[in-house]
């Protein structure tokens, strides 16, 4: 069986498009994969953040990841600094990767114009780690969308490149494409985010005023002026990739029919899709509210990642330490 690796930043609370873009495609991966998922708080720390905040974003999202159907009797849970050796061998890596390849990388110049008051060294070296959070599992896979294709060339061509040099230890990675659009924000105009406040957090699930309030604020198709206006679910940005991802298929002919000949208005396509997403988030409300009442679960989950996490990263690196030469004295009696 092939290893899978896959991480996440710990921004706190995931909303609908961490879950569709991402996290359903872990909880699917489990069946068919040896799959390995990391809170990467390391590479959380390249932003500008609360450090009295980061606990409880980790928490919130150990939850949320649980709820969802991340399971860690089946897959590897864990946080990113709690395991050393990934820090250890991104600085192996530094030294057989060129400061050109990471030049040219387009998420640090992306980055570094959203924070120009903070380019830090690791947002440059964010790559480097990210391959050494990948290798040092001997992953042969890393489901992705197209906005993370350059990244795992990267650690294809780090892999390689130490290969070479010292000989056989880290297999080159594939990219696994995730076969899902963008999802846009309620705003219709950007990817669903939580820094632009266009998003659904999952947490509204199982309070459904509040949703069915969010969802209202969903820009529908613009041709759409009035009710008695035709219009096309493929043109309406947000709802109609909702519909597409959450909704029945005859739901969503339901919807097309509706929509295209005016018999339904956008309220009622929203009505529909509120009903189906508390439908589809039901058991996640309920798995939710028996780990916050838990809170020693994540705790547990979390030492016990940590655990088989370590056990694989030292293996790894005692490879590592055998090809680079280095001394390592035997314990004395």
């Amino acid at each position: 069986m092939k290893t899978v690796f896959s991480g996440i930043q710990p921004s706190g609370e995931l909303h609908l498009g961490n879950y569709l873009g991402a996290i359903r495609n872990w909880v699917s991966l489990q069946d068919q994969y040896r799959c390995i998922f990391c809170i990467v708080d390391y590479h959380a720390i390249t932003q500008t953040y609360e450090p009295k905040e980061m606990s409880r974003r980790v928490t919130d999202m150990v939850v949320d990841l649980l709820a969802l159907g991340i399971d860690p009797e089946r897959s590897l849970l864990f946080l990113q600094s709690t395991v050393p050796e990934h820090t250890e061998l991104a600085w192996v890596f530094n030294n057989v990767i060129g400061m050109g390849v990471l030049e040219r990388m387009t998420q640090y110049k992306d980055k570094s114009e959203h924070q120009p008051d903070n380019v830090n060294v690791g947002l440059f070296t964010y790559p480097v780690l990210q391959a050494a959070d990948i290798l040092l599992y001997k992953a042969e896979a890393v489901p992705v969308g197209q906005d993370q294709l350059q990244h795992i060339e990267l650690a294809r061509d780090v892999a390689r490149a130490f290969n070479h040099r010292f000989g056989k230890v880290f297999p080159e990675c594939e990219a696994l494409m995730t076969n899902l659009p963008k999802l846009l924000g309620l705003d219709g105009k950007q990817k669903m985010s939580k820094s632009l406040g266009n998003q659904i957090p999952l947490n509204v699930f199982g309070n459904d005023k509040a949703m069915r309030k969010l969802l209202a604020k969903a820009v529908t198709d613009s041709a759409r002026v009035t009710r008695e206006d035709p219009g096309n679910p493929d043109n309406c940005p947000t709802v109609g990739q909702m519909h597409k991802a959450i909704s029945s298929p005859e739901d969503n002919a339901w919807v097309r029919e509706g929509c295209t000949t005016a018999g339904i208005g956008c309220a009622d396509c929203k009505a529909k899709l509120g009903d189906n997403m508390n439908a589809h988030f039901a058991s996640y409300v309920e798995r939710r509210a028996e780990l916050v009442a838990n809170p020693g679960r994540v705790e547990e989950v979390l030492a016990m990642g940590a655990q088989k996490a370590r056990a694989l990263a030292q293996r790894t690196m005692s490879e590592v330490h055998k090809k680079l030469g280095l001394l390592r004295p035997k314990a004395s009696a």
